[in-house]
């Protein structure tokens, strides 16, 4: 009888489901073909009768200036370059701008002229992409709300190929399967990383995992499970792609873990504007009575500042044994908002109850010849934060001629502060012991040796500069356009 029973409530349910999958993917097919349709209707011939082709962005945040913009504005120029029958697409949310300002911010950040018109698709949701509406679940949430406002890009214009340049893995498949387009994307950090799990697994507390967390083996346990969770939907959308690039080693690696698309996945170097920073003149030090040790960040937690003062201080203690001369630490970054404000509130505290202040100088939002000026009286540029996935702070250090000291993870250690032509370029560090003692080596060595390992710095950052970017970029978005 329970047999027959299971058997009468199993068969509608698996007919029913049928034809539910049937009339959903009948339903996709349908918006497929709908958008497709849109298409044609809104792009028009050129001059030569021929319809451009149509090649999008999606950066809704393209007005922004830093590191990922900058990607962003060569890819393009690179593109016009190369491709006649190119029409560039930006989906942004910066409608506080009109789309001749931030073609002319582009130019006057990052000296970036392009040769053609940029078309710019405005979109009015991007408040949905905003860590800030999700103060739980934020990864799903954020990627939630990009799908929805990947949904207005697409139904704005339907391009031929589709280039993610900020991270929203979940708008892939959106292009991919109902708008028919061929998927680039180019990865400055992974949503979620393999990293990330550990920590999480092993109940490390950190920034971005609370101590009530770690506290809690529930919580953990629950954190864990839904990591997981988002780790293999971040895989299965990322798969979709057809061009994977990454900004560094660090990243392919997760990349390949998560995504598990070797074959259309490589290394593209961000590129760093190191012309700039080269032109400064690499002169031997003047007998000095001061040195100075420098770090380039924003003042965001992952950064790790505190790690940067208390090392200065541990390094100024055993300085003060012997007549050295004076140390003067300059932390340089830009903040984006009040709690960055306090952040640089809460150092200043850290620098008088270590008894540093007078020799730690904080510069808050610089102008560029400034931050120029300041890299070039110094002796070491300093970098402390754990797993940065590339670290073009880093690469403008030692372009500039300091020495870096940077952290023994991520890009630094396995794309930047490596050998050049078996030549030694830079340091690296892992904890307030081993940065106070390789900055005190570095004082220690004699002006020639510290020239000498700053020149090998110099001539190995040309791995990073524009013309090296476009020929990579270039290759691997290649299978795109045939």
């Amino acid at each position: 009888a329970c047999f027959r029973l299971l058997c009468s409530l199993l068969i509608p349910a698996l007919f029913l489901s049928g034809i539910l999958c049937v009339c959903l993917v009948v339903l996709l097919w349908g918006i497929r073909l709908w958008l497709q349709q849109r298409k044609k209707k809104l792009t028009s011939a050129g001059k030569d009768g021929k319809r451009p082709l149509l090649v999008a962005f999606f950066h809704p945040y393209c007005n922004a200036g830093g590191g990922g913009e900058r990607v962003l504005w060569c890819a393009i120029r690179t593109l016009q370059k190369k491709y006649r029958n190119v029409t560039c697409v930006v989906y942004t949310g910066d409608r506080d701008a009109t789309g001749e300002e931030i073609v002319e911010g582009a130019f006057r950040r990052f000296n970036i002229k392009l040769t053609h018109p940029v078309k710019f698709v405005f979109l009015e949701k991007r408040y949905l992409v905003e860590a800030s509406l999700y103060p739980h679940f934020t990864l799903l949430g954020q990627s939630l709300g990009s799908v929805f406002l990947g949904w207005e890009a697409l139904l704005k214009c339907v391009p031929d190929i589709y280039i993610d340049s900020m991270g929203y893995a979940f708008t892939l498949p959106l292009f991919k399967y109902l708008g028919g387009c061929r998927i680039g994307c180019y990865v400055h950090y992974p949503t979620i990383s393999t990293d990330m799990l550990s920590v999480v697994r092993n109940q490390d507390t950190r920034f971005n995992n609370a101590a009530f967390i770690t506290n809690n083996p529930l919580f953990s346990k629950f954190k864990l499970v839904y990591y997981y969770f988002f780790a293999f939907m971040y895989g299965l959308v990322g798969s979709c792609s057809d061009v994977i690039m990454v900004n560094s080693s660090w990243t392919l690696n997760h990349i390949l873990s998560l995504w598990r698309a070797g074959a259309c996945t490589s290394v593209v170097y961000p590129p760093c504007d190191v012309q700039t920073f080269l032109d400064i003149p690499l002169e031997e030090e003047k007998s000095t009575a001061e040195h100075c040790i420098v770090s380039v960040s924003q003042f965001r937690p992952e950064k790790d500042h505190p790690l940067q003062i208390r090392a200065f201080a541990k390094l100024l203690k055993e300085k003060r044994l012997g007549q050295q001369p004076s140390l003067k630490l300059i932390l340089i970054g830009g903040c984006r908002n009040q709690q960055d404000e306090e952040r640089v509130n809460n150092l200043k505290r850290l620098c008088e109850e270590l008894a540093v202040s007078n020799n730690v100088m904080f510069r808050i939002n610089v102008p560029f010849e400034e931050l120029k000026r300041h890299l070039a009286e110094a002796t070491i540029g300093l970098h402390t934060m754990w797993n940065e996935h590339f670290g073009i702070g880093v690469v403008e250090c030692m372009a500039a001629g300091t020495v870096i000291l940077a952290h023994n993870s991520g890009g630094p250690k396995l794309d930047i502060v490596v050998p050049y032509e078996g030549h030694i370029t830079g340091f690296l560090a892992e904890n307030e012991d081993s940065y106070a003692e390789t900055m005190a080596y570095i004082l220690s060595l004699s002006p020639d040796k510290r020239l000498e390992i700053r020149e090998n710095a110099r001539r190995s950052v040309h791995r990073f500069s524009d013309q090296h970017f476009e020929e990579t970029f270039l290759l691997s978005v290649e299978p795109l356009f045939k």
